[in-house]
């Protein structure tokens, strides 16, 4: 199963620990109450571990009857020194991200992306002979963005050319034996197979510090 997360940057320091247990949240939608909290709050090592759990509805047809049902998902979050990982896709982390904002440090901005440089995601891309790149802020006109896939897309003229005309946005590379693809607001997507520690360990030890 693929495995991915996106990386945040916390511009607010404090103590989180004691505040994540505090976020609760309840609205209620076609006559059924909803809930949105932090759970399972616990610190390991340097890190603060939770769990994102919020309810939300799902709709199935019951004898020509549209019936609401509450499910609920469990997202897993990290806190680790001034970065927040979520465990999620990229548009649902940045909503977590959002909302761990207002709720932690009142405002929206205290959480924000995280970024790596284009210039690391070249190196990437050419240490590791990557074979799938991705490159925007294109100064073509109307070209918004460029990819290559292939084998030795390094060596390649099309690679340079690119790079004449834009910046590496999204690359798949291979780090201490793990096939990963990065973009440079950070979002990580584990092609290898691993477990879920696995990879939790990998974002801290290896794509962190590329930040």
């Amino acid at each position: 199963m693929v495995l991915a997360c996106k990386i945040f940057r916390v511009n607010e320091e404090g103590e989180i620990a004691g505040k994540l247990k505090t976020v609760h949240r309840e609205v209620e939608e076609e006559g059924i109450k909803l809930v949105q909290s932090i759970e399972d709050v616990r610190k390991d090592g340097k890190a603060i571990r939770a769990v994102y759990r919020e309810d939300y509805l799902i709709h199935i047809n019951h004898r020509g009857q549209r019936i609401a049902q509450p499910a609920t998902r469990d997202v897993p979050i990290i806190f680790y020194g001034s970065f927040l990982i979520v465990f999620e896709k990229k548009s649902r982390a940045n909503q977590i991200a959002n909302m761990l904002s207002k709720e932690l440090f009142i405002s929206l901005g205290k959480i924000v992306e995280a970024r790596v440089g284009a210039e690391v995601l070249q190196n990437l891309a050419e240490e590791s002979n990557s074979k799938v790149i991705f490159f925007d802020d294109i100064d073509i006109p109307d070209i918004k963005k460029l990819s290559l896939y292939g084998q030795s897309l390094r060596d390649t003229e099309l690679y340079a050319e690119y790079l004449k005309h834009g910046k590496p946005w999204y690359v798949v590379f291979s780090l201490n034996n793990r096939v990963v693809g990065l973009t440079r607001n950070c979002v990580v997507t584990m092609f290898s197979r691993a477990d879920f520690d696995s990879f939790v360990d990998y974002v801290i030890t290896e794509i962190i510090p590329l930040i």
